[in-house]
Parts: C-alpha cells; sequence; structure tokens
C-alpha cells in the first residue's frame, strides 16, 4: 500500500485536503466514497529517498509472527489481527507488505496464498509451513514454529558475523599500522641507518624492499583487495560453475571451513526437521529445504538426494550417498527410518548439528584474539628487529 494527497469533496461541498492509504487511485477513490466525500485529485506521497525507507528485517519478521501467534492464540480473526499490526507500524516496506496481505485476504485470498504473492518478503519454508496451519486449523502453532526458526536462524547469523567482522576487523587494524609503518615510519628509520655506513642484515634488507613497494605501490596495496571482491562477486553472480566450485571450497577452507559447513546443515537440519514435524512430506521438504540453505553445493547435494529419494532409494541411503553428513548422523536418520521415528530423529539431528555449531563457534572465537595478538606481534618484533638491531651493531663497533 501507498500513501496518496488527495483532494477531495464532502456531500455538503466543502473542499477537502488529506493523505489516506491505498493499493491504488481507485482503491483510494473507493476509500473515499465510503466516508461520503468524491475524489478531485490525488497522487502519491514520497516518503524520502529510498535507501532511507525502513527495509524488512528478519527480526522484522519475527516481531510479525510473534503478535500473530498471540494475536490467533486470543481468538482475533487474520484481518484483524493484521489490520491491526500494521497500524501500530512506523511508514515503512513491511507496513506496505502488511497492508497489501490484509487486502488480498479482503478480496478472497487465502494468508498463505498472500504470503506467497508479496515480492519474497516471506520465505517458501514460512508459506508452507502457513499452507499446513492453514489445513489442519493450527495457525497459531505454526506461527509459533515460525517464529522459533527465524529466532534461531538470527542468533546463528549474529554468531556467524562475530566470527567474521573480529578478525575483519583486527585484520584492517593491522594492515592500517602496517602500512603506516611501512610507508611513514620504516623510510625515515632506514634513512638514518643507511647514512651510518655499514652492511644491512638480510631481514633489514628485505623490510626496506617491502617499504619500497608500500611507497611505490600504494594504491595497488590498497585498491587491489577491494577490485579483487568486485571482481569475484561478479563472476560468483553471473557463472552457476564458479559459484557452485567457491561454495564446495568455502565449505573446505582449514579452521573456517568445517564451522560454515555445521552452521550450513545445522540450518539445513532445522528447517527440514521442522517441516517434516509440521506435516509436510521428505519430498516437498527436501524440495524447500534447497532454497534456505544459503550454499551452492550443499543446495546440489540435497536436490541429488531429492532425487535419489524419488527414484525408490530410501531415505538413509540418498543420504549416506552424499559426503556431507557424519556417520552418527546417519545412523540416526537410518534409525528413525527403520522405527517410524522419523520425526523425533531429525529433530535429534538438529540438535546435534546445533550443539556441535555452537561448540565449534566459541572454540573458533577463543582461537582468534591470541592468533591475531601473535600475527601483529611477529610484525611488530620483525619490523623492531630489524630497524634497532643495525643500529645497535653500529653503536657497539663505535670505537670510543
Amino acid at each position: 500500500m501507498a500513501n496518496y494527497s488527495y483532494k477531495a469533496v464532502r456531500s455538503d461541498g466543502v473542499v477537502i485536503k488529506g493523505v489516506m492509504e491505498a493499493l491504488h487511485i481507485l482503491d483510494l477513490e473507493s476509500r473515499l466514497e465510503k466516508t461520503g466525500c468524491e475524489l478531485i485529485s490525488a497522487k502519491p506521497k514520497s516518503r524520502g529517498l529510498n535507501f532511507l525507507q525502513q527495509k524488512i528485517t528478519r527480526r522484522d519478521l519475527i516481531d510479525f509472527f510473534v503478535y500473530m501467534e498471540q494475536m490467533i492464540l486470543a481468538g482475533v480473526p487474520i484481518v484483524e489481527s493484521l489490520d491491526d499490526f500494521r497500524q501500530g507500524l512506523e511508514p515503512s516496506e513491511l507496513k506496505d507488505v502488511v497492508g497489501d496481505l490484509v487486502e488480498k485476504i479482503k478480496s478472497g485470498s487465502t494468508l498463505s496464498h498472500a504470503m506467497e504473492n508479496s515480492n519474497k518478503v516471506f520465505s517458501n519454508l514460512s508459506v508452507e509451513l502457513v499452507k499446513v496451519g492453514e489445513k489442519s486449523g493450527l495457525l497459531a502453532t505454526i506461527f509459533g514454529e515460525i517464529k522459533d526458526a527465524l529466532k534461531w536462524q538470527d542468533e546463528l547469523i549474529t554468531k556467524t558475523k562475530k566470527i567474521i567482522m573480529y578478525p575483519a576487523f583486527v585484520g584492517t587494524v593491522v594492515f592500517a599500522v602496517l602500512c603506516f609503518m611501512m610507508i611513514y615510519l620504516v623510510p625515515q628509520m632506514v634513512g638514518f641507518i643507511e647514512n651510518m655506513g655499514g652492511e644491512l642484515p638480510f631481514h633489514t634488507r628485505l623490510l626496506i624492499v617491502v617499504s619500497d613497494i608500500f611507497v611505490n605501490y600504494w594504491y595497488l596495496i590498497i585498491f587491489m583487495p577491494v577490485l579483487l571482491i568486485i571482481g569475484i562477486k561478479i563472476t560468483l553472480a553471473k557463472s552457476e560453475s564458479a559459484r557452485l566450485k567457491f561454495d564446495e571450497y568455502v565449505l573446505e577452507v582449514p579452521g573456517i571451513g568445517s564451522v560454515l559447513k555445521k552452521i550450513v546443515l545445522a540450518r539445513f537440519a532445522s528447517n527440514f526437521a521442522l517441516l517434516y514435524r509440521s506435516g509436510i512430506g521428505v519430498l516437498e521438504g527436501l524440495r524447500i529445504t534447497q532454497g534456505v540453505v544459503g550454499n551452492a553445493y550443499v543446495k546440489q547435494e540435497i536436490e541429488f538426494i531429492h532425487n535419489q529419494v524419488t527414484a525408490g532409494a530410501g531415505i538413509s541411503d540418498a543420504f549416506a550417498r552424499t559426503q556431507l553428513f557424519p556417520q552418527l548422523v546417519m545412523r540416526m536418520i537410518r534409525v528413525g527410518e527403520q522405527t517410524g521415528g522419523l520425526d523425533k530423529s531429525l529433530v535429534n539431528v538438529s540438535y546435534f548439528f546445533n550443539r556441535d555449531v555452537e561448540d565449534a563457534i566459541e572454540k573458533l572465537q577463543s582461537m582468534i584474539e591470541p592468533a591475531m595478538t601473535v600475527i601483529l606481534g611477529l610484525i611488530l618484533g620483525w619490523v623492531m628487529m630489524s630497524v634497532l638491531g643495525p643500529i645497535y651493531d653500529l653503536i657497539g663497533n663505535m670505537e670510543l
């Protein structure tokens, strides 16, 4: 929905001006007629620059599903719940989306269908779960399940960002210090050493070479990483094969690769368990979860599992034909399939990955800080040894 500035005439002939939300001009005209006014003119009211408009975040969606869960539990109709939630929002993209949901449902659409046609604001997983809730009459329960899943994803992403942001920040600081030393500090100190005469040791000559590179090619050192990142992003966006190879390589990077792999598999296991527990079949669950893993390589493997099950293979056999899952997980799935308790097994698999992710993140975080400290210390030690070593040697060789 959009805000319209309008001019209208009341039934008593008085011309009025105002602002009203509507889907389009005809909808605005219909709304004004209900109040006894006739539209004269109208135009969309601008909210300002697009980049200042509040975008829909995961936490906005969490608030939405929390509110809807509570309202449905209280027996409030869906349309009234949505409209009440919308009225409590500041002008934003979310307010427009919720307004569209209200209008589509009033026009005869179901909530799931309205969500499905909301410009991909709601994930396929959320839409499919809401469809199940509509059929079973357990919408409040489904809203709660989606809320919990989004909360878990939000916590997981926050932890993942900490893994990436902290070393990135420390690395940037180290790089800035290194640039300052190589471009400004080292040339001055090296000039002093060279003027004193004497043969320079290898590590000092190496420092001079590195410093000259920084002084003469500083623009390449600063801008090349940026251009490289942009080039990689463009390549990955245009080439599916490059994206596939890159995502596979990321999962194999020493140290952080295993953690990222566990995060991706934890996301898959949690969502797959949620879908299966809600009554969605294995094949449909596998199809839906392909779009939520966030890794092209893992998505390809899940598609392979889907095709194997479609061809008649057992669930555990299909999972075993990939190299993604550890043996413990495979045994849990196999036991669940054989005993008819696959739903419980999938929940246990989800718990297994969640626990592993939390442990791995904590261990990695505990290793990052000392590792960065050691790296910075080695750089500073090399510079100080290369600069001060020759000075001490020259002073020691001076005749008093």
